[in-house]
């Protein structure tokens, strides 16, 4: 651990709250409640955790509890609070049995299938509570998928004799979660696994799961950047900045941090997806409010893009598609774009030439692990910028726009990662490794841990158990058809979406440009203990 700031010497002070359910955990049991549909097809890959019932947490009579062996696991990439996952399970356990050990396996999953691993102590956990990043024990985008890799991972946590393994990741962790549960069950081992619901996109949600870890912090970083930047718009009166926000299928940052901020103008991608929009028309949408901002002398602005937009695009979308068949790793590789336009399809051949070449290279890079483009890399507020200027030259020529453009590029990504994590992502993970490590203290199986309520005071949330089963549909990967917990997209019929169309189009050619300003750790709760506009509404 290197060196404390004075702000991290001081988060270590913080205690987070406890659910009211969970603060005497030898108290805290489970009851079923309903029980979660599973599709017939999903079923018959995990006959042994199908028929799993939703479970919610309740105090009845004090139980008491042998010591206990868990191991923990981060995969895929931080979100803020992950930390705070690890404390809460090692406070957890130890209140159960002060003789309970908690074990790190190092650099995410392969870590399991490695034999890679650091017993964690109160003293090694003191300087991590309440901190950001995941580099107390690391973290990997490694799979368990192959049956080597299942049958080296029962051997380590065989040999460790673990009661219990949390898994601390995404859709596609949390659907290993699934099948590592399933393979234990199938090969008699006493070791449970649980999956802890993380990742900053706030794409893995259902009617338990509110939100993943890590969005509330990420959306406050990036809304503090967006607020000031258009404050500099205003000021300076000459800039367009165009901003790039994380999110790799779904608009929730975008949505959220246009709430926080009320940009000129906020692209989400699943509304354009149901409208049926192609690239050239976004383009005109982005044009049109230039030139109507240019006729009251407002040559500045803001306009905010999800990291995904393009695949919500009609005819990018198409081409995208053909591009993973023709590019899929069990593919022939095409070398060159010549190549490549010459095995597209017409439509997609002029999809493909409306874009600068930088980004039509992009499109061609190496496949993400699941075979598909890597949409993160693509610099999309740099293709809109471009074809913009494009559109705004003709219209120009033809005398309907008189402005002058100066875009900007911005791109907030990492930098929401592996912050301080807000008092609400430090509170809602510490509450969620207490109930990840209560399920498996209660032999529970195959589900994702979840807290309910969480626009209340956390005296009221409530415990749940998710059966991961129940998540899990069929989509394409890589050309096959591959089984993962399904993404959660924006709905657009929901309160958030809804009250964003409202106050969307006074932001237009006004300039109220909120600034909601660096995350606040200490003063009044009003400001300090905020949740996401995806929980309070």
């Amino acid at each position: 651990m290197q060196n404390l700031s004075e702000l991290q010497k001081a988060r270590l002070t913080f205690k987070p709250e406890i659910a009211k359910v969970l603060q005497d955990l030898k108290l805290a049991q489970f009851v079923e409640s309903s029980k979660k549909e599973v599709l017939a097809d999903v079923a018959k890959s995990f006959p042994n955790i199908k028929d799993c019932s939703e479970l919610s947490v309740t105090t009845k009579n004090k139980q008491s509890f042998g010591s206990l062996s868990l191991g923990v696991v981060f995969s895929g990439g931080q979100a803020a609070g992950g930390h705070n996952v690890i404390t809460g399970i090692f406070d957890a356990i130890k209140a159960l049995h002060p003789e309970s050990r908690l074990f790190g396996f190092l650099n995410g999953p392969k870590g399991i299938i490695q034999g890679k691993y650091v017993e964690l102590s109160q003293e090694k956990l003191e300087p991590f509570r309440n901190q950001g990043g995941f580099d107390l024990i690391g973290s990997g985008r490694d799979k368990i998928e192959t049956p080597t890799q299942f049958e080296e991972a029962l051997k380590v946590v065989s040999g460790l004799d673990l009661d219990g393994l949390v898994i601390i990741g995404g859709d596609d962790s949390n659907t290993n979660a699934a099948f590592l549960a399933e393979f234990f069950l199938q090969k008699g081992v006493k070791t449970k696994v649980i999956g802890v619901p993380k990742t900053i996109d706030g794409d893995l949600q259902n009617e338990r799961v509110a939100i993943s870890f890590g969005f509330d912090t990420a959306c406050k970083i990036y809304a503090e950047t967006i607020g000031n930047i258009s404050r500099d718009a205003l000021s300076a009166k000459k800039y367009y900045y165009f901003v790039k926000l994380m999110g790799r299928s779904a608009s929730h940052i975008t949505l959220e941090c246009a709430l926080k901020s009320e940009p000129n103008l906020a692209l989400i991608g699943e509304e354009i997806e149901a409208n049926g929009k192609k690239l050239s028309d976004v383009v005109s949408e982005i044009s049109d409010l230039i030139c109507q901002r240019a006729d009251q002398e407002k040559d500045f602005g803001t306009v905010l893009i999800p990291e995904g937009i393009i695949e919500f695009l009609a005819d990018v979308k198409g081409l995208i598609q053909e591009l993973n068949k023709l590019l899929a790793k069990d593919s022939v590789q095409a070398q060159k774009l010549i190549e490549v336009e010459q095995a597209l399809s017409e439509s997609a051949k002029s999809c493909l030439k409306l874009m600068p070449e930088e980004i039509q290279l992009q499109l061609l890079m190496d496949r993400d692990s699941h075979g598909n483009v890597q949409v993160s890399k693509i610099e999309t507020e740099r293709l809109f910028i471009a074809l913009v200027q494009e559109e705004l030259k003709k219209r120009k020529e033809k005398g309907s726009y008189k402005g002058k453009f100066s875009p900007q590029p911005i791109f907030c990504g990492y930098e929401g990662r592996a912050a301080l994590p807000s008092n609400f992502d430090a509170t809602y993970c510490y509450n969620l490794g207490r109930l990840a490590a209560l399920l498996i203290a209660h032999k529970k199986t195959g589900y994702m841990a979840a807290l309910t309520n969480l626009h209340q005071k956390v005296q009221n949330w409530e415990g749940f158990a998710v059966p991961l089963a129940s998540l899990i549909h069929f989509e394409e990967r890589s050309g096959k058809q591959k089984a993962v917990i399904k993404k959660e997209l924006v709905d657009l019929n929901g309160k958030v979406f809804k009250i964003f169309a409202l106050k969307r189009d006074a932001w237009r050619l006004q300039d109220s440009l909120l600034q909601s300003g660096p995350i606040q750790f200490f003063g009044l709760k009003e400001i300090t203990d905020t949740v996401p506009f995806t929980i309070s509404l």
